[in-house]
């Protein structure tokens, strides 16, 4: 049977197909030390998990819900979005869904049509340009150097725009470069959408995990014009440990989650009840494991990124929020007489056993992203290795 069109264009997620490598030979044996997975070690905190067995217990998570999420779901969202974001919603203002990833797919099926630009900034998470692409849109990349912290300005914004583009992608802290946008840069970006009525696609999903003393400011908290002409996309998953709970949610125009709403009631029905009852908790209960979490990272960060730098033939910039690293490897491939990124990636897994994420995925051909969501042990023993590999593929 031959496939539709969308599929065979469709490119794999780099990290995805990583993270199954290394599961792979380390099913055959091998001691393989995987950093590429965009998940927290830890287990989901016990009051989280107590909530969703009461839940069980009570019958509450028997049946379907509202394809948008629970009244209850709803309302914590509501209050925690007036918290963090200073910021009054209503329940046409929320949709909750089967991960934040999701939220992303049904906004892009619901806003673009054929044609229509979506500004992404370079690097990138991985699945923006394809989602985009899925809903028949075109991604227009802005490349962001190391040099300037990975980020856009607006000019650059100007150079880009033309009267088909629909929406722009602002994630801060980022995956996969951990940068975090200043609130006049923020700023700026949000009046420039504004004044050109280009919505605004606000990635939130790391907006917690901030390391040294950095702060988050969320776009959509600069101004009212600002928050109307946004969409945010968060969840649960990297600040409570729940990715495989599978919620996240978005909040916006009504109109924009109505059609949202009505893509996910066609796919995936709603989102799980057990999760969304546990999710309440994450959002609503106690925040001292979350905490604890985020200085783990910290710690973590603050070990590793030294000795990360310190690798012949590396630029790395210190990232201020979420849990990666995105060092710049083209020193150290020029070295091995490597041109591709990959390659070096797929050779330094087979020859060292360290599992890495190849930058092409990002848009980045001379980066790799590593996750410190591991262990310290494993994080200090994976530099080792790539230090000998660095040292052993010298021309």
């Amino acid at each position: 049977m031959k496939l539709s069109q969308r599929v065979t264009n469709l490119e794999p997620s780099v990290t995805l197909a990583a993270t199954a490598k290394a599961k792979e030979l380390k099913a055959q044996g091998l001691d393989v030390i995987s950093l590429t997975v965009g998940e927290p070690d830890f287990s989901t905190p016990k009051n989280i998990e107590l909530a969703a067995i009461e839940g069980i217990k009570s019958g509450k998570s028997s049946f379907y819900t509202a394809a948008g999420g629970t009244p209850e779901m709803k309302s914590a969202i509501i209050e925690v979005t007036k918290k963090n974001y200073g910021q009054s919603v209503e329940p046409q203002n929320i949709i909750v869904t089967s991960g934040a990833k999701f939220a992303l797919y049904a906004l892009f099926q619901t806003i673009l049509d054929e044609g229509d630009e979506v500004i992404i900034p370079v690097p990138f998470w991985v699945s923006y340009a394809e989602q985009v692409k899925l809903a028949q849109g075109n991604p227009v990349f802005v490349t962001s150097e190391q040099e300037d912290s990975f980020k856009i300005t607006v000019d650059q914004l100007d150079e880009v725009r033309t009267e088909s583009t629909k929406a722009i992608i602002i994630s801060s802290p980022s995956n996969p470069t951990g940068t975090i946008y200043t609130e006049e840069e923020l700023r700026e970006i949000g009046e420039w959408a504004v004044r050109h009525e280009v919505l605004i696609v606000s990635d939130d999903i790391y907006d917690h995990l901030v390391y040294n003393g950095n702060e988050v400011t969320h776009l959509a908290s600069l101004s009212d014009e600002i928050f109307q002409n946004t969409v945010i996309i968060n969840g649960v998953s990297k600040t409570y440990s729940m990715t495989g709970w599978r919620i996240g949610y978005a909040i916006g125009n009504p109109e924009i989650i109505r059609g949202m709403t009505s893509i996910a009631s066609q796919s995936t029905s709603n989102p799980t009840s057990v999760s969304q009852i546990a999710a309440i908790e994450a959002l609503t209960g106690e925040q001292e494991m979350a905490e604890k979490m985020r200085q783990a990272f910290e710690e973590r960060l603050n070990n590793i990124y030294p000795k990360v730098a310190a690798l012949p033939g590396v630029k790395l910039k210190k990232p201020q929020g979420a849990f990666y690293l995105f060092p710049n490897i083209k020193g150290a491939m020029e070295m091995g007489g490597y041109d591709n990124v990959t390659t070096w990636v797929n050779d330094l897994l087979e020859q060292e056993h360290v599992a890495l994420v190849t930058g092409e995925g990002f848009g980045s051909s001379d980066c790799v992203r590593m996750s410190y969501s591991a262990s310290m042990e494993d994080l200090e023993e994976a530099v080792v290795r790539i230090r000998r590999f660095i040292e052993n593929s010298k021309k």
